[in-house]
């Protein structure tokens, strides 16, 4: 049911109810749109504010998450406007980067649906996801040295892990903009598909991820991103779990009774 989010639920109506709306809200996913078509969906810090409120549900409640943009625009970026007056004590702050390091350790994995312009801080909430797919007229990019900034939302470390050093450079030094096509090339997207297809696919996705065991993806999730100084060990420990998982018996019982036919 489609919603305005602070914390949790806004009423409609109220000032923030259209900037971050839910478009689809089952047990086993949420979808959330980026919606300030005024902006192309800049991200400023009431709409960071909401975005923590949606962590911490679902942080509460795991489910998968698909965030897009309104307008044919994922995000535009960080709010200009709100980002001219920042001072050292906002940097310092991590306002957006820690945001984007919580989306990054939901439980559950989230998927970017990316139309239209992902730049800045938009493309680094994008970075943030574990998966990320696009519409044809994606274009990825992060252009802060242009305006005396850096990316210090996350692209400056998870972009080189996404594409490679030698073409996360020429983004963040040379201002290149990556287009759907290009993205595809270099894994940073998944799949490219026509403006009006994306939603269909982001579901299509969920739908496979909502396929597997909800604790084995989480626990999944959990391991792939530990240090790697954390394994072996913390292979075996999530293992442990899993095997004392009556899921685990059912779906191997399930598979195995398939093989006799």
């Amino acid at each position: 049911m489609p919603d305005g989010l602070v914390g949790g639920r806004t009423a409609p109506g109220s000032p923030e109810a259209s900037a971050l709306r839910r478009v689809d809200d089952r047990p086993d996913r949420l979808h959330l749109r980026l919606d300030r078509p005024a902006v192309r969906n800049a991200i400023d810090a009431a709409l960071v504010e909401q975005l923590h409120g949606v962590c911490a549900e679902l942080e509460a409640t795991p489910r998968i998450l698909i965030m897009s943009g309104a307008g044919g625009v994922f995000a535009s970026g960080a709010d200009i406007a709100e980002l001219r007056e920042r001072r050292r004590a906002d940097a310092l702050a991590g306002i957006n980067s820690r945001l984007f390091a919580r989306i990054a350790a939901l439980p559950m994995p989230v998927i970017a649906a990316i139309d239209g312009w992902a730049l800045g801080g938009g493309a680094e909430l994008a970075y943030a996801a574990d998966f990320r797919i696009a519409s044809t007229t994606a274009r990825i990019g992060n252009p802060e040295t242009s305006l005396g900034i850096i990316a210090a939302a996350g692209a400056s470390w998870r972009l080189a892990e996404l594409v490679g050093e030698p073409v996360a450079k020429e983004i963040l030094l040379a201002g290149r903009v990556l287009s759907a096509e290009e993205a595809l090339a270099l894994h940073l997207v998944t799949e490219v598909h026509d403006p009006a297809d994306l939603d269909a696919a982001a579901d299509a996705l969920a739908d496979r991820i909502a396929a597997q065991d909800a604790q084995a993806v989480r626990l999944t999730k959990s391991v792939f991103h530990a240090p790697r100084s954390a394994h072996p060990e913390v292979d075996g420990i999530a293992q442990s779990v899993l095997f004392e998982s009556p899921a685990k018996v059912e779906r191997m019982t399930a598979f195995l009774e398939r093989k006799k036919r």
